[in-house]
């Protein structure tokens, strides 16, 4: 028989929405709360935040993010999207199924519960960052949170095993836009002209460079590159799209800096002008050290795996640990394609009741 928390996330699977654009979601999650023991608000669009007063002065919160993606799914599974060209491929199908497992576990008035619980049911990881909202909204304030965990299905590591690490645990994420400026001219009259292809060639050549002398871990790759129009003519623009990953605003501020420095240089060279534009991003998820010591002394045995590096993925719970004290977790479903992918699927009938076994012990800590 099929457990409740792999029959929420099959259900969830078949009706994938995007952004904060999720009736059909908070219909099911709204469903399942309603007739337990909480009271729930949605302080911003999109969103279900579940409270469970215990009668404690302090509160812990519990995320899971509902959004899916512009994907067209390719799974075949019975229980593939009903939504043409959307899909869950990150897994927010299986976060939001073991959040609501925990809400009815919850509901049933655990005895000697230690914090009071926020169930944080969030919009647009994938896109604005809903974590950002949700930490301005006051909620989180209101209900006097002190501490905040997350758990997010990893393929790569052991099925049903949890996995974390002190300090950076996921990457600040910038999106990177070089505008090159140039003059376009006719091949004939190549010297009247300001060649912006070559601007833009040799100002990614040097942010490479760049990237490599900068303290590590820095990640700076362009992925898209267009310039000019037609081929006998000097291209007059050029821009070049690209992402930047580091953990340190150090390390960011670093490259940043020397991005503005060969700009710089670029156009005293060429006479082009050269523009570069950093997106905001999402900051680097960075786990509390003493928040994650306490928790691994907490558990002892069923304490988390300590996690070899951290990954260059981005998530905007990082909004979250900027706010208050946070810790994000691994939950690995073992040999599966990758996150995004169009067959992205894991065994939900295994590893969805262990993830929820390891949130009731997070709630249960001192």
């Amino acid at each position: 028989m099929l457990s409740p928390v792999a029959a929420h996330r099959r259900y969830l699977h078949q009706i994938p929405e995007l952004d904060d654009q999720l009736s059909q979601t908070l219909t099911l999650v709204t469903g399942v709360l309603r007739g337990h023991r909480c009271e729930y608000v949605s302080p911003i669009q999109g969103s279900v935040c579940a409270w469970f007063d215990f009668g404690q002065k302090e509160t812990v919160a519990f995320r899971a993010d509902m959004d899916a993606l512009p994907i067209a799914e390719a799974t075949g599974l019975p229980y593939s999207s009903r939504h043409p060209g959307n899909m869950h491929a990150c897994g927010h199908d299986g976060h939001t199924a073991m959040l609501l497992s925990l809400c009815q576990w919850l509901s049933a008035k655990p005895e000697g519960m230690p914090r009071n619980v926020l169930a944080v049911f969030q919009p647009s990881e994938e896109t604005t960052g809903g974590a950002g909202r949700i930490c301005d909204s006051g909620i989180l304030e209101e209900k006097n949170v002190k501490r905040i965990f997350g758990l997010h299905l990893w393929p790569g590591l052991p099925k049903g095993e949890v996995f974390a690490r002190p300090g950076p645990m996921m990457a600040r994420s910038n999106e990177v836009t070089v505008y090159v400026n140039g003059k376009s001219a006719h091949l004939s009259r190549a010297e009247q002209g300001r060649d912006a292809m070559l601007a833009g060639v040799e100002y990614l050549t040097r942010a490479y460079k760049l990237a490599e002398e900068v303290p590590p871990p820095c990640v700076l790759r362009f992925g898209k590159m267009w310039s000019g129009t037609v081929r006998n003519a000097v291209s007059g623009e050029t821009t070049l799209e690209g992402s930047l990953r580091t953990y340190r605003d150090a390390t960011f501020e670093a490259c940043r800096d020397g991005l503005g420095v060969i700009g710089a240089a670029i156009e005293r060279e060429t006479g082009c002008h050269v523009a570069t534009r950093f997106g905001s991003g999402y900051p680097a998820v960075w786990n509390h050290e003493a928040l994650y010591e306490e928790v691994c002394a907490g558990l002892g045995e069923d304490a988390p795996k300590p996690l070899d590096k951290p990954s260059l993925a981005a998530e905007d719970f990082s909004f979250y640990q900027r706010h208050l004290p946070g810790v994000f977790f691994f939950l690995g479903i073992g040999d599966t394609p990758e996150l995004h992918a169009s067959n992205f699927d894991f065994d939900d009938e295994y590893i969805l009741p262990l993830g929820v076994e390891f949130l009731k012990k997070l709630a249960r800590l001192p």
